[in-house]
């Protein structure tokens, strides 16, 4: 599962001191006791579905998008087309990245509920994952209008304020949301704390974003993505030999493709140029099987073409599948990439422009920005 910047809704808990159990497993008991007590009642799978969902996120396992749908099922067969299981199923299609399918949903939804925030958290989520910024935009300002700050509202202006350059202001805003989050919530709190800590990555304080990273590790142990912060923060720190345990305590957790290609550019920047290459063709050989799915590792894939491969070819290939069907900021930068590698500079210039334009001041996109101008503006070979 690609990591994602989708907070799952919760539902308020009314359970005091710690527990070994993760907020998502709390939830799952506590809808399966309310199915027990009504089983001919919609809410009980509903309940389920939301948060089988959140225990995706937790332990990056797919296999719960299975089991929350299967709780959706039964809760059309009680009450077809429920509003609350109309909802789940959108949060379960842009947890498995079927972009479109939520945000289809979400219409319809939103036409016959417009005073639901959650609702607009959908149109929000769905249309920062396509590319579709202006409309994102105009549904987190809903989200806002509707009711005082909350903690969904929140983080999602926040990755807005991230995708257009302000990222003093996407500190600000998720720090917000992080204050406002209930002591339970430990998963969704080092969420937070690990959107923050790479925030501050990024924006070159490197110490300060290692403090965060590994205060959302003590806040909920091995966290996959927690995990993922830390090490790209060691990378960042030319500490390669920490980055790559990082990576492989991240993959084991999360045995992904785009944790093994994560793990074998630790491995390669290590001077472990054996491991790298096993794990390069392991990691090439599953994100091929996935390449046609909705959730892939396709942006990865282009990466290994381009600058691991040397196969401009197949990195191209793939940027254009994956920019037929979504024009975020990351994919238009991969594009970009994919076409500088194969020397059509002008049109790299242009996608890369295009991309640029929403404001976004991630220092790798930034770098391939660079690099992209660079080659544009030298003298063609007679």
């Amino acid at each position: 599962m690609k990591p994602c910047l989708i907070l799952i809704p919760f539902v308020a808990m009314n359970l005091f001191g710690e527990s070994p159990q993760s907020p998502a497993e709390k939830q799952i008991d506590l809808a399966q006791l309310e199915i027990q007590k009504a089983p001919t009642r919609p809410s009980g799978y509903n309940r389920l579905a939301l948060a089988y969902a959140r225990r995706a996120r937790e332990t990056s396992d797919t296999g719960f998008y299975t089991k929350g749908e299967a709780a959706l099922q039964q809760s059309f067969k009680l009450e077809p087309d429920n509003l609350e299981g109309r909802k789940n199923q959108a949060w379960i299609a842009l947890g498995k990245h079927e972009f479109k399918k939520a945000l289809a949903i979400a219409k319809v939804l939103n036409s016959k509920a417009p005073d639901d925030s959650s609702i607009y958290g959908i149109l929000a989520d769905a249309n920062v994952e396509l590319g579709n910024y202006a409309d994102a935009e105009k549904a987190v300002q809903t989200m806002l209008n509707l009711r005082p700050p909350t903690v969904p509202s929140l983080t999602r202006a926040s990755y807005l304020r991230e995708l257009f350059g302000d990222l003093e202001g996407a500190i600000e805003l998720m720090t917000k949301a992080f204050d406002m989050a209930g002591y339970d919530e430990r998963e969704d709190r080092a969420w937070m704390l690990t959107q923050v800590a790479q925030l501050e990555r990024k924006r070159g304080r490197n110490a300060e974003a290692q403090r965060l990273a590994t205060e959302a590790l003590k806040l909920f142990p091995d966290y996959h993505y927690a995990l993922g912060a830390l090490a790209r923060i060691n990378i960042e720190l030319r500490k390669f030999p920490e980055a790559v345990e990082l990576e492989q305590k991240r993959h084991a957790s999360a045995p992904h493709p785009e944790n093994l290609y994560a793990l074998a550019v630790a491995q390669h920047k290590a001077g472990l140029l054996k491991q790298a290459h096993t794990s390069f063709q392991e990691f090439e050989k599953k994100s091929l099987q996935e390449m046609e799915s909705a959730d892939n590792s396709n942006h990865e894939l282009i990466f290994f073409y381009a600058d691991f491969g040397n196969r401009p070819v197949e990195a191209l290939k793939v940027a254009k599948l994956e920019a037929s069907r979504r024009q975020d900021v990351h994919t238009l930068d991969a594009y970009a990439w994919a076409l500088f590698a194969n020397r059509q500079y002008d049109e790299a210039t242009r996608t890369m422009e295009k991309a640029l334009a929403v404001g976004v001041k991630d220092p790798d996109i930034l770098e391939h920005a660079r690099k992209i101008a660079q080659k544009s503006a030298a003298p063609s070979n007679p």
